[in-house]
């Protein structure tokens, strides 16, 4: 498993919140094991706990994604930063989970889990995951949906650093919403008084009619 990998990590942990919507589905035992996914082995020391604590992590994870969205790069690095210091990984070599054509190990970093409970695992790992996206692709690669009322975070992997929407269905209604209020403006000016303008008072109404008469 590649470090880059964990940096789904961070994504799945500040997306298991809508604060725009009011949901939130990080609210039992049961919702951190599924954040691990596959790692199975940390996912079942979760406790009540671990709850409370991904929902701190979580917050302060989000404001790195909306400081990189504004464009204030130091800022979210330096709360990366203070993440990193309170959760720290311990990286090891490993091979494996992967052969190459001969049977040999195919060597790669990889975290172990040495943290003292399930919520500063995964806090760890996400952390570790989004540092390793964030030196190697930029930090203006992490993004906040601009579709409204969505704020997920999402991570740009285009090719030309086009990204503004967390999914295809984000993208999708915001550019339907467009559509329509182009279409709105269209059909008003349409409708619109020859010789009005944009208050839709014709030319000679807008005139003052207290100021003096030209002689």
């Amino acid at each position: 498993m590649e470090l880059a990998y964990y940096s789904d990590f961070a994504v799945r942990l500040v997306n298991s919140e809508e604060p725009a919507r009011g949901t939130d589905t990080l609210t039992s035992v049961d919702a951190v094991r599924v954040l691990f996914g596959n790692s199975a082995q940390a996912a079942r020391r979760a406790g009540d706990s671990d709850v409370t604590r991904l929902r701190a992590v979580r917050a302060r994870l989000r404001a790195v994604f909306e400081a990189a969205a504004e464009g204030d790069e130091v800022r979210a690095v330096d709360l990366l930063n203070a993440l990193l210091m309170e959760y720290p990984v311990s990286p090891q070599v490993s091979g494996h989970e992967y052969r190459d054509e001969d049977g040999r190990p195919k060597w790669h970093m990889h975290i172990a889990d040495h943290a003292a409970n399930a919520g500063a695992s995964y806090a760890a790992t996400a952390c570790m995951g989004l540092a390793v996206h964030l030196t190697e692709y930029g930090v203006d690669r992490l993004g906040i949906c601009q579709a409204a009322p969505c704020r997920n975070a999402y991570l740009d992997t285009s090719t030309n650093r086009s990204r503004r929407y967390c999914s295809d269905r984000c993208a999708t209604r915001a550019n339907v919403a467009a559509y329509r209020a182009r279409k709105r403006l269209e059909s008003r000016a349409a409708e619109a008084p020859a010789g009005s303008d944009r208050t839709g008072l014709s030319a000679d109404a807008s005139h003052d009619s207290s100021a003096p008469a030209e002689r």
